[in-house]
C-alpha cells in the first residue's frame, strides 16, 4: 500500500510540475530582453557553421588548419574521423558521464584530449581553444538529432 502512496504522490508532483511547465512555456521567456531578430539568428548560424567547418576540417586531418589554430593533434598520421567517420560513434548527448576509457568522470571535451593524446599521440589542447571548441562544435552539428539512450553509451 505503500508503494501505491508513493506512486500516487509522485504522480500527483509530476502533474502538478507538468502543469506549472505548461504555464510557464505560455508565458514569453525572460531570458533574453529582446527577441532574436531573423537578422542576428543568420548571423548566429553563420558563426556556428564556420566554426563546424573548421571543425571538420580539424576533424578528418587537415594539416594547414592544424597549423593555423596551432595545434598537433596526431603524430601518427591519424586523423579523428578514421575512428569516427562523420564523427559516428562520438555520442555528444551523452557527455558528462563516466567514461571508462579514462576511468574517471569526464566532459566531451575531456574525451577529444584523451583521443588526441592516447590514440593519435598527439598533444592535448586547451580546452577553452578555438581549435576545442571548433572540434565540439563539428561533433555536435554531426550528431544532431541523435536520441540519448541513458546507459548505451
Amino acid at each position: 500500500m505503500a508503494m501505491w502512496t508513493n506512486s500516487a504522490f509522485l504522480c500527483l508532483r509530476h502533474c502538478a510540475l507538468a502543469g506549472a511547465c505548461a504555464t510557464a512555456l505560455m508565458v514569453p521567456a525572460s531570458a533574453n530582453k529582446d527577441p532574436v531578430t531573423p537578422k542576428q539568428l543568420k548571423a548566429y548560424q553563420e558563426a556556428f557553421m564556420a566554426e563546424v567547418r573548421k571543425g571538420d576540417l580539424l576533424f578528418h586531418g587537415d594539416a594547414a588548419t592544424a597549423e593555423q589554430l596551432g595545434v598537433k593533434l596526431s603524430t601518427t598520421g591519424w586523423a579523428c574521423a578514421m575512428c569516427h567517420p562523420m564523427a559516428a560513434d562520438t555520442h555528444p548527448h551523452a557527455f558528462p558521464k563516466f567514461q571508462v576509457s579514462m576511468a574517471k568522470f569526464a566532459t566531451l571535451r575531456d574525451m577529444i584530449n584523451w583521443c588526441i593524446e592516447k590514440p593519435n599521440q598527439g598533444e592535448k589542447i586547451d580546452p577553452e581553444s578555438e581549435a576545442m571548441k571548433a572540434l565540439e562544435a563539428y561533433i555536435y552539428w554531426s550528431n544532431s538529432g541523435s536520441v540519448l539512450v541513458p546507459g548505451k553509451y
